[in-house]
């Protein structure tokens, strides 16, 4: 898959399945609306009207279902038909899922998504989900070359118009972001150590014309940066942070994505043990989802100013290593007596928050993170953690989790009953508490608290999900679009911003469509 090409149509033509393998797939009250004018020239002339018609009958989704319809050359598969309340109508998960175990093998292969216009965004990153692109599997590199997949939508619904390039586009560019996103939390650090990661922020940069802010090494302790400088100075490779603004004229607010960029997390002194540090290159899922997002939400069109902070530093071991005890001083000139080495990214995210709210002077600032594995036992492993000091944002941050695919919930706001167990006799704070403490008790000690109690403005914190199994999902990339799409210059991100335009489809409607599915 690390060679995959996505390809966004209107319409891919007419094509036999034993030269392009197809994949029909949605809801099985979708697929039924289809008729069969508008898929026999994708199976024609091994599948008839009748096999079709036979196959959409033997579906029996719980919670999916699949039927070939011509030897692994042609299939048709069934989302769920119903969703819980917390979960996304599109059925995003499973739209990965199918894609992945039902798509027919070939170089130039086609995937048509059954969908109502409405769920469109979420299954196309669902989609891309399924096309990693990191490998370093000896046979991918013998087999170089192109797979080609194109993905149509045919739109069932009310507004069943075919999509248009405008929204092709936008589309493709999601993907790229996602696939991105992935791509960098897959690469492990002997490939992706803070100055590949720079690399990555340059190119990007490069691809929508501007140039990142750099402070990293020494310059990161001189300038008071004690949070970032004190995780990542025992490395080879300094830390730093990173910073692309995008200032467009007529801007009316100030946002910034902060991400936490931890390439690799040893534990430091605090060192993890041999089950639970494999797999610690997926600590910087945070800032890899915002570069994905700034890349496609830039590509775009984006109104107001936007400012990507990343916070990137390896926590390793070593003679400098910061050791239990160490007291930091941070970018707010708060003093910090360490505890646990390996409670770091409230630490980096500290110092990013107090640079957006001090330095960019912005009025919303999102902290994105792989924070701490007590969001496992709190939300789970398809819930990104939200907490934030907005009402509004909470409920905005859990639509646009619905509509873009990349799921969010919100955890317990209450910092004033949790801060005194951070007291420390010899600093102002210290960074961590007993593990056995609740998921809330870490989260509300993140980074709005640990550099400022009175930071102004609102201020939203994810703990994204960056991997499912052993492999990147770019989660983040989808909700981030979603959630800020009422800024963008395009329709589709618009429609699907929870703050944006009003939705088609009405809040009481979309609880009556999400009924908790019948278990068996």
């Amino acid at each position: 898959m690390a060679n995959v090409v996505l390809e966004w149509k209107a319409s891919a033509g007419d094509s036999e399945p034993q030269s392009r393998p197809v994949l029909i797939l949605g809801q099985q009250s979708h697929l039924q609306q289809v008729s069969w004018n508008q898929v026999k020239g994708k199976l024609q002339p091994v599948v008839s009207k009748e096999i079709w018609q036979a196959a959409l009958g033997a579906l029996n989704p719980n919670p999916t279902d699949s039927c070939p319809l011509y030897l692994n050359y042609a299939a048709v598969a069934a989302l769920p038909s119903r969703v819980s309340r917390h979960n996304s109508p599109s059925s995003a998960h499973f739209v990965s899922r199918l894609v992945r175990s039902c798509l027919p093998g070939g170089n130039n292969r086609c995937i048509v998504m059954v969908c109502e216009r409405s769920d469109v965004f979420a299954s196309s990153c669902a989609i891309a989900r399924a096309f990693p692109i990191f490998s370093r599997r000896s046979a991918s590199s013998r087999r170089a070359e192109k797979k080609q997949v194109t993905v149509e939508f045919l739109i069932v619904g009310q507004d069943s118009s075919p999509l248009d390039a405008a929204e092709l586009e936008c589309l493709s560019n999601v993907a790229d972001g996602v696939r991105l996103a992935a791509r960098i939390v897959d690469t492990p650090c002997n490939e992706m150590n803070t100055d590949h990661f720079l690399e990555e922020i340059k190119a990007v940069g490069n691809e929508v014309g501007i140039t990142p802010v750099i402070i990293r090494g020494e310059e990161l302790k001189q300038r008071g940066f004690g949070g970032i400088y004190g995780v990542g100075k025992a490395a080879e490779h300094p830390p730093a942070l990173a910073v692309l603004s995008h200032t467009p004229d007529g801007a009316t607010q100030t946002i910034a994505w902060v991400g936490k960029g931890i390439v690799y997390d040893t534990g430091g002194l605090s060192i993890k043990g041999k089950t639970t540090m494999p797999g610690m290159k997926r600590d910087c899922g945070g800032a890899a989802a915002i570069l994905g997002a700034f890349k496609a939400t830039i590509k775009q069109g984006f109104k107001d100013n936007l400012h990507a902070v990343f916070c990137l530093a390896e926590n390793s071991v070593g003679p400098s290593a910061t050791r239990p005890d160490d007291i930091h001083t941070m970018y707010s000139g708060k003093t910090v007596e360490i505890n646990n080495t390996d409670a770091e990214g409230r630490l980096v995210l500290a110092d990013g928050v107090v640079y957006a709210s001090k330095d960019l002077s912005a009025d919303i600032i999102l902290d994105m993170a792989t924070l701490t594995g007590a969001q496992g036992i709190s939300t789970g492993k398809y819930h990104a953690a939200v907490m934030t000091n907005s009402e509004q944002w909470e409920y905005a941050c859990v639509r646009a989790g619905r509509s873009s695919g990349d799921l969010a919930h919100p955890l317990v706001y209450c910092p004033e009953l949790h801060f005194s167990e951070f007291t420390s006799a010899m600093a102002d704070m210290k960074n961590s508490v007993a593990r056995a403490q609740s998921p809330s008790r870490c989260l509300n000690l993140t980074a709005p608290f640990i550099v400022k109690t009175n930071l102004q403005g609102n201020d939203v914190l994810f703990h994204v999900v960056p991997s499912q199994g052993e492999r990147a999902t770019g989660f983040g990339v989808a909700l981030l679009m979603a959630l800020f799409g009422q800024a963008s210059d395009d329709s589709m991100l618009n429609q699907v911003s929870p703050l944006g335009a009003p939705s088609s489809t009405s809040e009481d409607q979309m609880e009556r469509d999400c009924k908790r599915r019948r278990l068996v």
